[in-house]
């Protein structure tokens, strides 16, 4: 049940840059742009708990958390998920009930058990609740909104692609997320995104430091050449 990994120490490049620094390197990595379903989130997700940039591997669910469904899953296949896979886990939930966005996906206790498991984020397409505890077991959490209940409450598919605020997950992705939202890396192009990651940071720490004070018209007229 391992997913594919790449080498610990390119994880850790990741977490030294941001997650829009990432989409950008994946722009360069990639040669172009794709579609933004494949590289980041969009709005309504927000960071909940934690800050700083959190990386890891995406282990993916999706739960059905008000409407009792006609078959549902043994949530330890998906603990398994965590508890093999032999590296940092992002864990990825998307709220799949008939009715979205009424009940709440995550709470304080499953975010105990997937952090002893590994886990060290939760990126959620729903609700969550006992935000505090979830902050107490030390799980990092993007999710789209809070509530105080839930009805049923059951693992309908794991381990497939869900969409998440407009971005495709795939289980094992790399995610690289922050206050921003969450940048996508496949595991293919992690490499060469970290080493876009330096050209991309280089270019916009000059490109800051040149427009840290009032220009000149020269400077202007200069720059304009430089950037045409």
């Amino acid at each position: 049940m391992a997913i594919e990994t790449v080498d610990a120490r390119i994880l850790s490049k990741l977490a030294e840059y941001d997650s829009a620094t990432v989409q950008n390197a994946g722009i360069v990595a990639r040669g172009g742009y794709v579609g933004a379903e494949m590289d980041y989130s969009g709005p309504g997700l927000a960071r909940m708990v934690g800050s700083g940039v959190v990386v890891g591997y995406a282990v993916t669910g999706e739960l059905s958390p008000i409407t009792e469904p006609e078959s549902y899953l043994d949530w330890n296949e998906f603990h398994d998920q965590i508890m093999y896979a032999g590296a940092p886990v992002i864990v990825v939930l998307k709220d799949a009930d008939p009715v979205p966005g009424r009940g709440a996906i995550i709470g304080d206790g499953m975010a105990y058990r997937f952090t002893a498991m590994g886990a060290v984020g939760a990126v959620v397409d729903g609700n969550a609740r006992d935000v505090p505890g979830i902050e107490k077991a030390g799980l990092d959490l993007w999710a789209t909104g809070k509530v105080p209940g839930h009805g049923p409450f059951h693992l309908l598919r794991h381990s497939g692609p869900v969409d998440i605020r407009g971005l495709k997950v795939s289980q094992g992705d790399i995610l690289v997320c922050d206050g921003d939202g969450v940048a996508r890396v496949a595991i293919e192009d992690a490499k060469a995104v970290v080493e876009a990651c330096m050209d991309v940071r280089g270019r916009e720490s000059s490109a800051h430091d040149k427009f840290s004070r009032p220009i000149s018209m020269g400077e202007y007229k200069d720059w304009k050449k430089e950037s045409s």
